[in-house]
């Protein structure tokens, strides 16, 4: 595959007019992977499992009116973050927040109110994630989050993202329900899951692209795990806390690590000079 790390240029290299659906940017619209970003995406998957919960209970929506609503909030944060000319930590963490929850909503209508079998939803979720991945790499020829530096691009991501969120929400649902481990025993699953993944990467050289996507499906059901054993009542296998004071709880440490981020910048892809950048 082709790794491509920044766009320098918003005019095409033919000197001709640039195509407004493949406009470039100077940055990457993308954090750069590090520790951070997957503490703060377990944190996301977290609210998202533990938002929906509470806004379907306390609402009183009901999960089509939610749905809507969190789908309508979701679409004008995602304007803004495509409207941005380099990635900005506070726009794009919220739109990762809003998509957990809709991803998560999606596959509970689904299941919930619509009876798809979670076996039938995980495989539908799946072949769509691949028809993504399959459409962006045609066009594209790269998968790489450091290239996210055209409008094109972007749209492939944030659709793929929303794709992880549904599949990783069907997935864990039916591996929980199936092997009826409980909400510990789930996330100590998954957890080991996406160690796997790590030492495939780093020792036995599985690709960076699909180690990256695979771990990013695989801390959907991990947050969600974690989220319910806080969020549930004891007798269900539970801390107790509760919806309210998990979604709080949670918000306030993503948001003190985003305004860390904001602040330090330690996320940002820094363009490389045309020289370096990957064919």
């Amino acid at each position: 595959m082709t790794y491509q790390t920044s766009e320098t240029s918003a005019v095409p290299e033919t000197g001709g007019p640039a195509d407004p659906a493949r406009h470039r940017f100077r940055w990457n619209k993308v954090p750069e992977v590090t520790l951070y970003f997957w503490i703060i995406k377990v944190l996301c998957t977290t609210v998202g499992e533990t938002a929906a919960d509470l806004l379907n209970e306390k609402a009183g929506l009901g999960l089509t009116g939610v749905s809507v609503l969190m789908g309508a909030l979701l679409a004008v944060v995602l304007v803004v973050q495509f409207r941005t000319r380099a990635y900005r930590a506070g726009v794009y963490w919220l739109a990762v927040a809003l998509i957990s929850v809709v991803g998560t909503l999606i596959s509970d209508n689904l299941t919930d109110d619509m009876g798809v079998p979670l076996e039938t939803s995980t495989a539908v979720f799946a072949v769509l994630l691949a028809i993504v991945f399959a459409v962006w790499y045609r066009r594209e020829r790269t998968l790489s989050i450091h290239s996210i530096g055209t409008t094109s691009r972007e749209s492939f991501y944030w659709l793929a993202v929303l794709f992880t969120f549904a599949l990783g929400t069907a997935a864990g649902d039916l591996v929980s329900e199936r092997m009826d481990l409980g909400y510990w025993l789930s996330a100590v699953l998954f957890a080991a899951a996406i160690a796997a993944v790590a030492i495939a990467h780093f020792a036995l050289g599985l690709d960076a692209v699909w180690s990256f996507w695979i771990a990013y499906i695989l801390t959907r059901p991990l947050g969600a795990s974690i989220g319910d054993y806080l969020s549930q009542p004891t007798g269900d296998g539970g801390l107790g806390l509760g919806t309210v004071i998990t979604s709080v709880l949670f918000l306030a440490v993503i948001l003190g690590l985003v305004v860390y981020l904001s602040v330090t910048r330690k996320d940002v892809t820094e363009p490389e000079p045309a020289a370096r950048r990957a064919a």
